[in-house]
Parts: structure tokens; C-alpha cells; sequence
């Protein structure tokens, strides 16, 4: 997989706090109360209007162009990556002037590491071996008329220089012209260290890197935590986005 940079199309614009304040005409606490109060709520709910930072793709985006929402097998294989379940639902939205609606029909791309700390489709990096033609933990799904999105997949692992993560990257057309919004999504070190309590992350230490020595996370990366919570054998969780257009 090449690593050379490419040209990114158009960005689509995320508010500042005051802009979304000022458009929406609600005090700071009640913004926050009301993004506490979507995160607990299931896939479906309205359209939340959500500030969040861009964060950098990274060396390890493939456009496979695999539409799926349950990532975790690889499709040559059939072989599912090994993980404590995690649900993952986007709610994204479109900011217009004074105006917020759920935004259909966006691709929503996710890719991470599995618990070993290995991407797929990837020739190497350290130490690991190459993964090249392999698409496990891959895959994007379209936005419904809700601005919903989900996926299956599994609590990430870690690899050594970050913090635990998981890359999305949301592209939509309006006019002829195209959108990108690039980010990344994180957990409270204390969950991750609970999560990597059991196998098949256990055996593998507890050496990964928390959110306050990730340079990336520093910037910006407290918007972007999520709060899972229980479900099944694993957990769930929502993180909603809003795009201004």
C-alpha cells in the first residue's frame, strides 16, 4: 500500500462552539447536556448538531471500497478478528445557516487495528509482518434518511506511539462538489485498562500509550471520546457529528 500523499477534495467545514451556540440559541451547558443526553440514546434519534475536530488520516487508510457493517471478518478468509464486541454507531448531521438535519446517504468509513495491533492490507510496519490483501476491520456503510450508520466490530488494540484509537472518515456530495471530514474516535484510559484485562489482549502487557501522551489526541481528542456501555458479551456505543455544508 502506497503512503505517498494525496490530493484531498473539498473539506466540509465543522462550527466552532460559539458558531453552533449562536446558531442554535442555547447556553453551553445545555449544549452539553443534550450531547450527554444523545449518547445514550439508540440508532434512529434525532439529528444532533455535535462540534467535533478533524484529526489526520494516517498512513493506514485503504479505499477498498467494501460495504458491510459487520467488520470484522476478513471476506477471503471467512477468519473473524479475535475481540470483545463493540457496536459503533454514527448520527451525522448537516448544518445549513440556522438549520440542522440528519444527512443521508454519507459513506461513513471505519478502519482500526485488531488486538494484536495490526491493520490489514498493509505491508509491513515495525516489526509485523505484512498484512497486504488481507480486509479485516475495513468496511463502510451509507447514512440512512436518520443519518444513521453502524457497525460490528471489535475493541481495538494498540500499537506503540498511539494512543487507542479508531480512524472514520465521512465523504457526501452536494452540488457536484465533494466532502471529506476525516477524525478519529477514543476511550477512557481506565476503560481500555478494564477491556484489556482479558484475552486476547491480556497477553500482550499493559504497555500501550494513554490519551494524554498521544500528540494527536492533544488536539482535540476530548471531543472525540466515546462512553461505551454493556451490551451482550461487549459494548456499544453512539458518537454523533454534525458537517457544516
Amino acid at each position: 500500500m502506497s503512503t505517498t500523499p494525496r490530493e484531498s477534495p473539498p473539506l466540509g467545514r465543522l462550527l466552532t462552539r460559539r458558531e453552533v451556540l449562536a446558531l442554535i440559541g442555547v447556553s453551553g451547558a445545555a449544549l452539553f447536556t443534550r450531547t450527554a443526553s444523545a449518547l445514550a440514546q439508540t440508532r434512529g434519534a434525532p439529528a444532533s448538531c455535535v462540534v467535533r475536530p478533524q484529526q489526520t488520516e494516517g498512513p493506514f487508510f485503504v479505499d477498498e471500497g467494501l460495504e458491510r457493517s459487520d467488520i470484522r471478518p476478513d471476506p477471503k478468509t471467512g477468519e473473524v478478528r479475535p475481540g470483545v464486541p463493540l457496536r459503533l454507531a454514527f448520527r451525522v448531521s448537516r448544518l445549513s445557516g440556522t438549520s440542522c438535519a440528519p444527512l443521508a446517504g454519507a459513506q461513513v468509513d471505519v478502519w482500526h487495528c485488531d488486538a494484536e495491533g495490526r491493520y490489514s492490507d498493509v505491508g509491513g510496519f515495525g516489526s509485523r509482518a505484512s498484512t497486504a490483501g488481507g480486509r479485516f476491520l475495513r468496511g463502510y456503510q451509507r447514512t440512512d434518511a436518520a443519518g444513521g450508520a453502524q457497525f460490528l466490530t471489535i475493541y481495538p488494540g494498540w500499537y506503540g506511539g498511539r494512543a487507542v484509537h479508531v480512524h472514520f472518515k465521512i465523504r457526501t456530495e452536494e452540488a457536484g462538489r465533494q466532502y471529506a471530514f476525516t477524525s478519529q474516535l477514543y476511550f477512557d484510559d481506565a476503560f481500555s485498562e478494564r477491556v484489556f484485562a482479558v484475552e486476547p489482549y491480556a497477553s500482550r502487557g499493559r504497555r500501550w500509550l494513554r490519551n494524554a501522551d498521544d500528540g494527536i489526541f492533544r488536539e482535540g481528542g476530548k471531543e472525540l471520546l466515546l462512553a461505551p456501555t454493556p451490551e451482550a458479551k461487549g459494548y456499544a456505543a453512539t458518537f454523533d457529528v454534525a458537517l457544516t455544508m
